[in-house]
């Protein structure tokens, strides 16, 4: 694994338990330590936090001020924590959202210091929107993307592209796999990991499970403000939805090793990637682009997330061919663990801090 010689700066508005073992990946490729400076989450985020074990943890005092498309964030005490901990380069969300953030950045170049951004990319913006977030991004000497398409909405408002690096989006490591059995039990087992939460969709996938001709087992990993309306929903439309409960680490490696197939069919989730560690194929609903990325005509379906038939006939499609979908989680193996984990998005975060 490649190094940094510096002392490494991470600011984050806050510090999901995800996220944990990726930083303290970093910080160990981190020649002279690495500080992480994040605040807590509102609490209708129901975001868990997380504690490094590697990385310094400072924690920020968030000031979050007004709320939906006009929320913004003051981080209390950044410039305090830089002063501290001195770094050689520094890398902070690019989110204009952030309003903490160009101090910061004016504070390591008044310094002759190096600053990346790292984010999704940028949002469908126009006119005097358009040309703030290209002001926001112009401060930083390089930026890193989660994806191929996020790399292109930054190049898109004229960041020089040959300073924008790719770190796919990820939280696993590279995988190991037990092998799957060459038969196939019967009815096949889809498998549903996540926060219940309406943007989900899990409504629909029940219903989807209702219209297939061999009956699938749905299994229903996880909890959330619409467990007890889903749980309400399939006595009516799929009794055979089987609700498991929260589950973290190796409660839930079971239900992926006893799947045929992980379907997402709304937005968000990060299960995809630990989905497809288990050579999974998946079904997912498009989203901000990491999915691009991850989710291919080898491994999988992307289907629109409000496009309910799309959602039934790719289904009907996956399961009638049980010995194409093995194949296909096989290569939902290979993705994860040749190209995207987090040993390869430390990789292009430590050759971006080395960029000169």
């Amino acid at each position: 694994m490649s190094r940094y010689s510096g002392r490494l700066a991470l600011q984050q508005r806050v510090l999901p338990g995800y996220r944990v073992p990726f930083f303290d990946l970093l910080a160990g490729s981190c020649e002279n330590g690495m500080s992480l400076f994040a605040g807590l989450p509102r609490p209708i985020e129901m975001i868990s936090s997380g504690k490094t074990q590697i990385a310094e943890l400072r924690q920020a005092d968030n000031l979050h001020l007004f709320g939906g498309a006009f929320y913004l964030c003051h981080q209390k005490g950044l410039i305090n924590w830089l002063e501290e901990w001195n770094p050689d380069s520094l890398i902070v969300e690019a989110n204009p959202r952030n309003i903490s953030t160009s101090s910061a950045v004016k504070w390591m170049h008044t310094r002759g210091r190096k600053t990346v951004g790292w984010g999704l990319g940028v949002p469908r913006v126009n006119g005097l929107r358009k040309q703030g977030w290209s002001s926001f991004l112009s401060q930083f000497d390089t930026l890193i993307a989660y994806s191929q398409r996020g790399a292109q909405e930054y190049a898109g408002l004229g960041f020089p592209r040959e300073k924008i690096f790719v770190a796919h989006n990820s939280v696993s490591p590279a995988p190991t796999l037990d092998p799957r059995p060459s038969t196939f039990n019967l009815p096949p087992t889809i498998l549903f990991v996540g926060r219940l939460q309406a943007r989900k969709r899990i409504d629909s996938l029940l219903r989807a499970c209702a219209e297939m001709e061999s009956k699938p087992r749905l299994v229903i990993v996880g909890d959330g403000p619409e467990r007890a309306a889903l749980e309400l929903l399939a006595k009516d439309v799929y009794p055979a939805a089987n609700f498991i409960g929260e589950k973290h680490g190796a409660e839930v490696k079971p239900y992926f090793a006893e799947a045929d197939l992980f379907v997402l069919p709304g937005t968000g989730g990060l299960a995809v990637q630990e989905a497809m560690s288990y050579g999974l194929p998946v079904i997912v609903a498009k989203g901000d682009g990491t999915q691009d990325d991850l989710v291919r005509e080898g491994n999988g379906w992307q289907i629109n997330a409000d496009d309910y038939g799309v959602l039934v006939s790719t289904m009907k499609n996956a399961l009638s061919d049980m010995a194409r979908l093995r194949k296909m989680g096989m290569e939902s193996f290979r993705i994860v663990s040749e190209e995207i984990n987090i040993q390869k998005m430390v990789d292009v975060f430590v050759k971006a801090l080395n960029a000169g």
